[in-house]
This record gives C-alpha cells, structure tokens and sequence, in this order.
C-alpha cells in the first residue's frame, strides 16, 4: 500500500463526508493505493455514524473511536500503530488542510529520500490572536531543537513508515514529531509551503492553554532525549557537584572552629547553607541511581479504552 492517511477528530461530523471523497478523488487521479484511518477522539456529535457509513461504502476507510477524550496525540498514536502504509499522512479534519498537497508529499518521501516532511503554511487563515504566539512558539521551537522549520504545529505532515513505527507520542507532543522523530536518529527533514483555507465547519478545540502545555512538552522532550535512558548523568552529576559544594563548606567551617578558640560556626549562615548542599546533594545523587532502577525495568504501556474499530484486523 502506498499511503495511510491517518486523520485524529474531535466533534467533525459536517466535514469527514467531503474530506473522504476529496482524498479518495486525489488518490485516483495519481493512481495510488491508499487507507483512510479516522480516530475519533470522544466525539459528542455524529462524527462516528458518519464514519461508519464511509466505511460501509468505501473498504479503504476504516475507524477508531475513543471511549472519551484523549487528545490529538493519543489519537495519532494510535493511528500510526495501525496505518500500513509506505508514507503516512496525518491531516486535520476541518478542511483546512488540503488533499491535494498529498501527491507532492509522497514525492517527496519516496523520490527525494526524506524522513519527514511537515507542511508549511506560510499564509495561515487565523487571527492574530493564534498567528503572533505560534511564530513565537515556532521560534523557540527551533532553538531548542535545532531543527529548521517554520510550522511545527502543521498538522499536514508526510512520515516514511519506519518513523511512525519507531516514535512514541503522548501528552502534548504532537506538535513536536519532529523533535521526537530527530531523536530517535530521523535526520533527513524537511517542509513544504501548503494551502491553508478558512474553516469550513464548527470551530478551533484548541484555546490558549495549549502554549504552555506546549513549551512544558518541549521540556520534557528536550530532557527525556538527552536524559531519559540515563538519569544519573544529570541527577548524579547535580547532587554531586551540590554535595561536594556542601562538603567544602563544612570543611572550611570546622577548620575555622578548630584552630580559632571561641569560633561559633552555627551562627554562620554559611554553615545552613553547606548543610542545605550536603542534604539536597545527596536526594539528587539517590533520584538518579532509583531513575536508573525504573528506566532498566520500566515497559511502555498503552492503556487507550477503544470503543469499536472497523475494518481493522
């Protein structure tokens, strides 16, 4: 199979019907053969009746539906656990990405040798109000990472297969796929500009909140890449330099006790500070040999409630 498009929703049930005809349409033209995988995130509405119909008609749609609410990153997860597809798309559901950019993606995938390519969209259809902190979060994003894109939070993405299989993503993180795919040894990235159109249909799911899970998300990643499999480089390595730090400092003041009659080195508050060094030194050193302990025994676990799958085997 081609390509798996793999496309997470919440609450879309008056666009998947013209979603679903316009890439099966864009699929024919180029003669490639395809899935469409829908994850519906705990929708409220009639997103999943609409799915199943889609599926009744056409074998190459097939569904996930979620119990209750996950979120986006749970349900491309989940998506990409599924989709058997040389190159994956993911795509939002409202509209306003659109199918024809796919045939280029895939081009570039396939033919140019790339990872993953994410969409660019270089004109966006949004306010302000979303615009102006996404190029910041674009921005800091980039510095952190090092990774050279403008729209990380795109969701029109092209991934070749081995990516999707080799990532995990949860949280929030969906928007830093590329940090993650980076670190598990993707290098080859890039972007491509592509159409974003006014929506459509309903309304944005994602309010203000979303920055600071964001840049909390990029933390963790940022420290799980680096740290993750190896806790005590950074837990150990900190409680040791506070330790000896408190070690010197008690040292000082014990010689100034003893060759110095009458010297009070508790009235010092140099001396709480030493005992403070010593004390947190030490939790630090310990964190770091019980995270060694969890990271050589710990297992990666899904626990999502799936409802119902359809032609899924």
């Amino acid at each position: 199979m081609n390509i798996s498009v793999v496309i997470p929703l919440l609450n879309e049930a008056e666009s998947l019907l013209e979603l679903s005809v316009w890439i099966s349409r864009v699929m024919k033209e180029h003669g490639l053969s395809y899935e469409i995988i829908f994850i519906d995130d705990g929708s409220r509405d009639t997103s999943w009746e609409v799915i199943s119909r889609l599926s009744e008609e056409n074998p190459g749609v097939k569904g996930i539906k979620f119990r209750r609410n996950y979120g986006k990153a749970a349900a491309l997860n989940l998506g990409f656990a599924e989709a058997r597809g040389e190159v994956v798309i993911t795509m939002d559901a409202d509209l306003q990405d659109s199918p024809d950019e796919i045939p280029d993606l895939y081009r570039m995938i396939k033919e140019e040798g790339y990872d993953l390519v994410s969409g660019w969209k270089k004109k966006r259809r949004d306010p302000l109000s979303k615009t102006i902190p996404t190029r910041f979060f674009n921005w800091s994003t980039r510095r952190m990472s090092g990774i050279r894109l403008h729209d990380f939070n795109c969701g029109l993405k092209a991934y070749r297969n081995a990516v999707i299989k080799s990532i995990e993503v949860y949280g929030e993180m969906h928007r830093y796929i590329p940090v993650i795919a980076k670190w598990a040894g993707f290098i080859k990235i890039g972007e491509k500009v592509v159409h974003h159109q006014k929506r459509k249909y309903g309304k944005t799911k994602y309010g203000a909140d979303r920055f600071l899970k964001g840049y909390l998300d990029l933390v963790t990643i940022s420290f799980s890449s680096r740290f993750g499999k190896r806790p005590m480089h950074f837990f150990g390595l900190l409680g040791s330099l506070l330790f000896l730090a408190g070690f010197v400092i008690a040292g000082y003041l014990a010689y100034e006790r003893i060759f110095y009659e009458g010297y009070n080195m508790t009235e010092r508050p140099l001396f709480y500070f030493g005992l403070l060094a010593m004390i947190l030194g030490t939790q630090l050193f310990v964190a770091g040999f019980l995270g060694e302990l969890i990271s050589r025994s710990s297992h990666n676990r899904d626990s999502y409630l799936v409802e119902e799958r359809l032609n899924l085997s």
